[in-house]
């Protein structure tokens, strides 16, 4: 078990949850199925198969929290389809034309009758709470995915105090200078993947893969007024990633050293292991993250 992506939230309070805490405030925000008229549902799950109706893993400090969305899979051309159907026959047996409030009016039959013979796709998003080290980290490639964790989060909490972190320096620029500068902040190494975006209103977008960054091309770029917005890095020999100008962090994975050091610390035991590896993602995230604002001129505070 191991997250694919970095997206981190400080608490802007000092909060202390208890693991019977947070398994009693979901409770009520349990995952359900789909009712037949419903388009979608979301809601909290076990973040592991071994844990049966468990909603919390504690281990360490860290509590690993999992939610479930369903969402009924409607495509717009099956939609459009019938609707246009249903018009060509009123319109040819009641010889008048359909109009747009009808038509609206329409489509949301046509749905109601498609959502019971409807597909399902499901979904699931986890999250890492550290409440002594003061952030959680969510496992989501979009910031609308990890407000949706969030948002059932402070549903099922009452209150979450949480800010995405800022920094003196603006990645984007900083990013850029390691890259001219043919150096990084220590404990960080750029790698040979990139992307970077004109500053102008066209904001056009070059991407580098498989290529010497550090290159007379790649600094032509940059100093053409282009700026760094994704970067690959590999952190204190421990893990890879892209790191993008909005400090989320995508494509995470640990390095050789790190995943021989798993392999070594595993158990046939599946709560044992995940016991395991819980520990070992938050013992990286409580040191990655203090670093990774560190190396942007620490955080802004307010």
């Amino acid at each position: 078990m191991w997250f694919k992506n970095f997206i981190f939230y400080r608490f802007t309070e000092q909060q202390d949850y208890t693991q019977e805490q947070l398994e009693t405030a979901f409770s009520e925000h349990l995952f359900e199925p789909c009712r037949s008229q419903e388009l979608s549902r979301f809601g909290w799950v076990a973040p592991h198969p071994a844990l049966d109706e468990q909603t919390v893993f504690a281990s360490s400090g860290a509590y690993l929290i999992t939610a479930q969305k369903e969402e009924k899979i409607l495509p717009a051309t099956v939609i459009k389809k019938n609707l246009n159907e249903r018009v060509h026959q009123i319109e040819q047996e009641q010889a008048r034309k359909v109009y747009r409030k009808e038509q609206l009016q329409m489509k949301d039959e046509i749905i109601l009758d498609l959502l019971p013979r409807a597909f399902s796709k499901f979904q699931q998003t986890s999250a890492l709470l550290l409440p002594r080290a003061g952030f959680i980290v969510v496992d989501s490639s979009s910031h609308k995915g990890a407000e949706e964790l969030l948002n059932l989060l402070r549903n099922s909490l009452s209150t979450l105090p949480i800010a995405l972190p800022e920094t003196q320096q603006s990645p984007g620029v900083v990013m850029s200078e390691w890259l001219q500068q043919t150096s990084s902040f220590p404990a960080f190494t750029c790698l040979d993947e990139c992307e970077l975006k004109d500053q102008t209103e066209e904001g056009g977008v070059i991407r580098i893969k498989g290529h010497d960054l550090h290159s007379s091309e790649v600094i032509a770029h940059l100093e053409k007024d282009k700026k760094v917005t994704k970067l690959a890095m590999q952190w204190d020999e421990t893990l890879s990633f892209i790191l993008q100008d909005d400090l989320s962090i995508k494509r995470v994975k640990p390095t050789d050293e790190l995943t021989q050091t798993l392999n070594e610390e595993a158990s046939e035991d599946p709560l044992v292991r995940l016991d395991s590896d819980v520990a070992r993602l938050a013992l990286e995230c409580q040191r990655l993250y203090p670093q990774l604002l560190e190396a942007f001129g620490g955080q802004i505070q307010r």
